[in-house]
C-alpha cells in the first residue's frame, strides 16, 4: 500500500479522533445540566477510535496518536523511519479538527470566545488541582497499558 494512502488514513482517524473525543468535551463542557458527563467524553473517544480503526485501520494500521506511532515502533511492529510521516499526518488530523471544532463552538450567538478550549492540565489547570508528577505518572501509566492492550489485540495468532 502506498504510503501515501496510510498517511491519508492516519490524517483522517485522527481527525474524527479529535473531532469526535475533543468534541465532546467542549460540548459537555458548555453544556453542563444536558450534556453527556466524563463517562459520554470517554465513551466518545473510544467509539471514535474504534469507528476509524474499522474504517481505515486496515490501511494505515490504526495509530491516530503520536505515542501509539512510537510504542508500535518501540515494540517493533513498525518501522522507526515512518514516525515523522505518521506523525506529521496526525498533527494535521488534529489541526483540520480543532479548526473545524472551533467553527462550530463560534457558530454560538454569545460567543466570547474558547478560553481553555475544554483542556486541562496540572496544578490550577487540572480539574481536580492534580500536581505535575502526578499528571506525567497518569500519562505515562495510561499510554503504557494502553499500548498493551493495542500490542496483544494485534499479535500474531489473536482471532480476528
Amino acid at each position: 500500500m502506498s504510503m501515501m494512502k496510510k498517511l491519508s488514513a492516519e490524517v483522517i482517524g485522527t481527525f474524527w479522533l479529535v473531532l469526535g473525543g475533543c468534541g465532546s468535551a467542549v460540548m459537555a463542557a458548555g453544556f453542563p445540566d444536558v450534556g453527556i458527563g466524563l463517562l459520554g467524553v470517554s465513551l466518545a473517544f473510544g467509539l471514535t477510535v474504534l469507528t476509524m480503526a474499522y474504517a481505515v485501520g486496515g490501511i494505515s494500521g490504526g495509530h491516530f496518536n503520536p505515542a501509539v506511532s512510537l510504542g508500535l515502533a518501540l515494540a517493533g511492529r513498525f518501522e522507526m523511519k515512518n514516525l515523522p510521516a505518521y506523525w506529521g499526518a496526525q498533527v494535521v488530523g488534529a489541526v483540520l479538527a480543532a479548526a473545524v471544532l472551533f467553527v462550530i463552538v463560534s457558530g454560538k450567538a454569545d460567543f466570547a470566545g474558547v478560553g481553555g478550549f475544554a483542556s486541562n492540565g496540572y496544578g490550577d489547570a487540572s480539574p481536580g488541582g492534580f500536581n505535575m508528577v502526578a499528571a506525567l505518572v497518569t500519562e505515562g501509566v495510561m499510554t503504557a497499558v494502553f499500548l498493551i492492550v493495542i500490542l496483544g489485540a494485534t499479535a500474531k495468532g489473536v482471532p480476528a
